[in-house]
């Protein structure tokens, strides 16, 4: 009686993990391949004038494959609507065939043709099966990895976790094979590798709820993820060729989505293309996350949906590599007529391009007086006097000449160095906390002195980041003095002057970029060797360049060398000061990061937010609102 209660209590609990999974969206069975009934009145309202098919023609070589067809149908007003789920696929032969969920996938060796029929419009797709016989090897790197983090179980929640889940830890969405490899095969004696019965092995029987799993089933014993690894297993557990199976590039299409009304949907299709030059559909592997979920929203299966007008970013993830989507809901606007107002320079005529596309009417220019009021604010922090006000309003210049004269005018103030220094004081965390009374101060008048001066930003930033000597002699030297060990000093300034935060690869790869765990103690073994001791004077502090001073890369134990993680300069060596090279990389023009920081970072001071925000955490899953602009 005891043990039914038990087992009754554990498959209980296994019904609810499974419902749990079901609503957070990992689907154990295809989405939906039918419209909804109000979607498709939406689409039976536009007039299709042509459609097209993504891809054009299809070539199939290993019976493991499956390729997702787009119907795309162009209207009489110029838009694109995806017809994918209305539409009807049927294949003259029957070398291939279509799965519940709309997958085309090869059956034999054979030429055939696929006829689509949507919108009342017929085209033709052709299809080459070919070499089907010929035996294709299932590794662990290619073919396992990405589907135990498609079904969650290297998910943070799960063994991804940092201590794992009931004595089972992966890495986190798989940022080390390796390390997954072993704890499947090797951990706990290989118990979860059965050897004579792969069948048996916990590894399938776990996820297919075939035993208790406190994740509940992660995929049927009649899925293609199940005979995938069933096959694995029987072929001894290769692990793989890690070059061949890098994948180089995700293929994401479309790239871009302008919807014309929300209510609608639009499938997405990733390619993977490896370094050993294959390509393969793995629309169902990949992840999808909308950084807007209440505009447009994701499937597991790659389906974007519209919920409202708006703007959103869908980030598609496999295996390290990341693609962002943008995507556009527009509203529906009968009658709509663009006013184009004067343009004066190249930020005018992307912010217009950017209105239009959205049909949205630009603002009509402001008064004079308001004008003079904002520009005050923004440029000096003070509003204007008012006798400034009157004389401002009774001047009859032209417009355009005299705005422009009084923005020269207020840069010249020393409210205008106040206003900028201030803002600098603050992002170089200048308090006597970190410097002490005396440091502050000489600190505070190097910042005011560099804006007086109108010092150029990639001399300002490249005398802070080699600065030595006296902190009271050289006040640039307090720059160190606030983040005083190596990773913190290179989290400082990656996203104070790169805008990027690397702080999220401190213990894992970046899980929403491309940052590695590895590029992280590479990048602060570049302030390694600056030194501080206290100086002769009080409380004054001396920064030096040491002879000695590595940073261990954790995971091997191993001194982690000086690389930068993007644009390696060809003259890097080792004679040369380790913040030197740095600096030069960081501020140089080529650098795609630094000058785009800080103009992203400007902006939001005369508009209340960046064109990409927050203002210091540029990635591709937080897309530039305008990217023109940048």
């Amino acid at each position: 009686m005891t043990y039914r209660i038990r087992a009754n209590r554990r498959f209980q609990i296994l019904g609810v993990a499974a419902q749990l999974t079901l609503a957070a969206g990992i689907a154990l069975a295809g989405e939906d391949t039918k419209p909804a009934a109000a979607e498709a009145k939406l689409l039976a309202a536009y007039k299709v004038t042509a459609i097209r098919l993504i891809p054009s023609e299809l070539v199939f070589s290993s019976a493991s494959e499956y390729r997702k067809v787009l119907v795309i149908g162009k209207t009489d007003q110029s838009n694109e609507i995806d017809l994918t789920r209305t539409a009807k696929l049927t294949p003259a032969g029957d070398c291939v065939r279509f799965d519940e969920d709309g997958y085309l996938h090869p059956v034999k060796d054979g030429e055939t043709r696929i006829a689509v029929s949507a919108g009342g419009l017929e085209a033709e797709m052709p299809v080459t099966v070919r070499d089907l016989e010929k035996p294709r090897p299932v590794s662990f790197v290619r073919d396992v990895e990405p589907i135990l983090n498609k079904v969650g179980c290297t998910a943070g929640t799960c063994h991804g976790a940092a201590k794992g889940k009931n004595g089972f830890k992966l890495s986190l969405r798989g940022y080390d094979p390796e390390f997954d490899y072993d704890r499947l095969i090797h951990d706990v004696s290989g118990r979860r590798f059965n050897r004579a019965d792969p069948a048996r092995s916990l590894i399938l029987l776990k996820p297919t709820a075939q035993v208790p799993h406190g994740g509940g089933m992660r995929f049927d014993t009649d899925s293609q993820y199940y005979r995938t690894i069933l096959a694995w297993l029987s072929e001894g557990v290769p692990f793989g060729d890690t070059k061949a199976a890098e994948v180089e590039r995700l293929e994401v299409t479309p790239s871009d989505i302008l919807m014309p009304e929300s209510g609608l949907s639009h499938q997405i299709v990733v390619v993977a293309h490896y370094s050993d030059g294959t390509a393969r559909d793995v629309t169902r592997e990949a992840s999808y996350t909308s950084n807007t979920p209440s505009v447009a929203e994701a499937t597991q299966d790659g389906l974007l949906t519209s919920e409202r007008k708006g703007e959103a970013a869908l980030l598609v993830r496999y295996e390290g590599n990341f693609v962002t989507v943008s995507t556009t809901i527009l509203s529906s606007k009968p009658g709509f007529q663009w006013v184009q107002l004067p343009q004066h320079n190249y930020i005018d005529e992307a912010v217009d391009q950017k209105l239009r596309k959205l049909r949205i009417l630009p603002s009509p220019p402001v008064t004079d007086a308001e004008f003079l009021r904002r520009v005050s604010l923004d440029l000096i922090g003070v509003p204007p006097a008012t006798d400034e006000v009157e004389a401002f309003l009774k001047d009859k210049t032209p417009e355009r000449e005299k705005r422009a004269r009084l923005v020269g005018q207020l840069m010249k103030r020393p409210e205008y160095v106040d206003h900028w220094s201030l803002k600098w004081g603050d992002l170089l965390k200048s308090n006597r906390k970190f410097l002490g009374q005396k440091g502050m101060w000489r600190f505070r008048d190097w910042v005011r002195q560099s804006v007086a001066e109108n010092k150029p930003y990639n001399q300002f930033v490249y005398e802070l980041l080699t600065a030595r000597g006296s902190n009271y002699d050289n006040p640039a030297a307090n720059y160190f003095l606030i983040a005083d060990q190596p990773n913190t000093e290179m989290e400082t300034t990656t996203q104070l002057f790169l805008g990027v935060r690397f702080v999220c690869a401190h213990c894992h790869d970046h899980p929403f970029e491309q940052w590695t765990n590895k590029q992280y103690f590479e990048l602060s073994a570049f302030f390694a060797q600056v030194g501080i001791r206290d100086g002769a004077r009080s409380l004054e502090k001396v920064v030096y360049d040491k002879d000695d001073g590595e940073i261990v890369f954790p995971k091997t134990g191993r001194v982690a060398p000086a690389h930068f993680p993007y644009l390696q300069p060809a003259h890097l060596t080792d004679g040369e000061g380790r913040r030197q090279l740095l600096a030069e990389w960081l501020t140089s023009k080529n650098n795609p990061y630094f000058a785009k920081a800080i103009v992203n970072r400007v902006w939001s001071y005369f508009f209340a937010r960046g064109i990409i925000d927050p203002v210091d955490d540029i990635r591709s899953s937080n897309p530039p609102i305008n990217p023109e602009l940048l």
